[in-house]
């Protein structure tokens, strides 16, 4: 027994020197007198520890090979990351007479001997001065008076600017008919509050509508306009404003019965907590939502049963449950998502590469496979950019009508039903023909409809001012803040692509509502805008 338990201590020892990577030529020779079954447990233990190091290696390996497609990709990050999140200093620097991805940078300016434009004398001097010299500014000697002259124009903000505090008094007379007092609607500001209409709707422009911050709004009233307003109480007449345009605009109904919609939406953080921003707009109206919910509920809540009309979207799935009369798909999220794939396979390849140094006969009998998987996604991936490419090529044609070039819009779409019948020995092929074929029927609805565009940028150009002020000012503290924020930013922004001066159209609004008792609608696009 005695004998038996020192060969167990004994063998116990060698394995775990063994799973430390430590063995010399006398342990070994200790190992193999203590007989069969001990270095088979021994041999065991050091393939356990191999396993473990190889699996390490391998994490390793992939992590190393990141960070050089990386440091080797334009930018230094991955092709799917926006350029307004990779740092400065990792960006390429242009070539001369190109841009950053390799296109030939157009000239700046208008071509050479265009008329010459210049700014155009307003239409009314509101003062005029007379300069002219007691003496030569050279020698100081006496001059001889002429009557040439020349006029200079110069147009420049008041010196004392500042808002204009008006004291109202408001008579209160008996009605004996009622039996009460009455007395008379003060329409320049809402009942209570002490800022008038054109200071409130000033400041919420700039602060929804341009994304200034509201410390930098009280230092522009503060030093630019020579009036001190606290946080708390632009923030409480704000909301204000907000409940009271709410029940009145009609961006909600107006997107609904549009022609077609843009469809998009971008993280928000409400009280701390995650939430979503959503926009839909188009070029005449603009909404802004704000939902906890980043699925189906909220666009059912939005759109009812059905819409009846042509949504544009990414190929996020909640769009998909909306019955609508068509829809496009952005083209440019799904070429963004092949080169992001491309980007992928050539980190994975050398990773692959890596691992065959360690394991030299299993790298050689996946070699074929591997060869097998790339040439199925590259020609799954070349064919696919060159027939979206074409349809867009097509669409950009000066002449191109739906039915003149019918021909080749047919084409395109057999070339799409050959691509998705194909079936591709590929996992990241595979992955993208079940999406293809879910929404292969509306890639190409744009050259069905030509006030249609292939990709979904209105969207996002609509988001970004939503997108900075969340940057500047951390998104909402409260879900009031937030429903001041998506009515008062969906009203700007609709004033805006309608072409209408927001300052004037807020305050006349609300001059109305307090003498007649009703918020007018907002209006149409002006001629200007079109």
């Amino acid at each position: 027994m005695r004998r038996t338990a020192k060969r167990v201590a004994a063998l116990d020892k060698l394995v775990a020197a063994l799973q430390h990577g430590i063995c010399d030529e006398a342990a070994a020779r200790e190992l193999y007198a203590l007989g069969p079954e001990a270095v088979a447990l021994a041999l065991l233990a050091a393939a356990r520890r191999i396993a473990e190091q190889d699996a390490r290696l391998v994490v390793q390996d992939a992590r190393l090979a990141l960070l050089e497609a990386q440091a080797q990709s334009p930018g230094g990050v991955s092709a799917g990351t926006p350029s307004g999140l990779r740092p400065v200093y990792t960006k390429p620097n242009a070539a001369a007479g190109q841009t950053t991805t390799g296109r030939r940078r157009k000239r700046p300016g208008a071509r050479e001997g265009h008329p010459g434009t210049r700014r155009p004398a307003p239409p009314r001097i509101d003062a005029r001065q007379e300069h002219r010299l007691a003496a030569c500014p050279c020698c100081g000697g006496a001059l001889q008076r002429c009557n040439r002259s020349r006029t200079r124009i110069i147009e420049d903000l008041l010196e004392n600017l500042r808002a204009e505090a008006t004291e109202h008094t408001i008579h209160r007379d008996y009605c004996p008919s009622c039996r009460k007092h009455v007395e008379p609607v003060v329409p320049d500001a809402l009942p209570n509050a002490t800022f008038g209409h054109r200071l409130i709707s000033f400041t919420s422009w700039c602060h929804y509508g341009l994304g200034v911050t509201l410390d930098q709004l009280i230092d522009i009233l503060q030093f630019h306009l020579q009036t001190r307003l606290s946080a708390g109480g632009l923030i409480a007449a704000w909301q204000r404003l907000a409940e009271m345009l709410a029940p009145g605009t009609n961006n909600w109904q107006q997107a609904r019965k549009s022609a077609y919609l843009h469809a998009d939406e971008t993280g928000w953080r409400v009280a701390g907590q995650t939430c979503w921003l959503w926009c839909f707009a188009n070029g005449q109206v603009c909404y802004y939502l704000i939902d906890r919910n980043r699925g189906s509920p909220v666009l059912q809540r939005f759109f009812g049963q059905a819409f009846d009309g042509i949504l544009l979207h990414d190929f996020w799935a909640a769009y998909e449950s909306i019955d609508v009369a068509d829809r496009q798909y952005c083209l440019v999220h799904l070429l963004r998502e092949l080169e992001k794939v491309d980007q992928q396979r050539a980190v994975g390849q050398t990773t692959a590469a890596r691992g065959a140094v360690s394991g030299y006969a299993a790298a050689h009998a996946g070699e074929a496979a591997a060869h097998a998987g790339e040439a199925a996604w590259h020609g799954f991936a070349q064919t696919l950019r060159r027939l979206i490419r074409d349809g867009i090529r097509l669409r950009k044609r000066p002449d191109f009508t739906p039915e003149k070039y019918r021909g080749r819009i047919v084409r395109i779409g057999r070339r799409l039903d050959a691509l998705l019948a194909t079936d591709v020995d590929d996992a990241d092929a595979r992955r993208l023909l079940k999406r293809l074929r879910r929404t292969g029927d509306h890639l190409f609805t744009f050259l069905d409809y030509p006030q249609i565009p292939f990709e979904n940028n209105f969207a996002e150009r609509q988001i970004r001012p939503a997108v900075i002020l969340r940057k500047n000012s951390q998104s909402n503290r409260s879900d009031r803040g937030a429903h001041t924020q998506a009515v008062l930013a969906s009203v700007y922004r609709t004033l805006r692509l309608r072409g209408h001066d927001p300052l004037r159209t807020i305050a006349d609004a609300l001059r109305t509502h307090l003498t007649t008792g009703q918020l007018p609608s907002l209006p149409v696009a002006s001629t200007a805008d079109g």
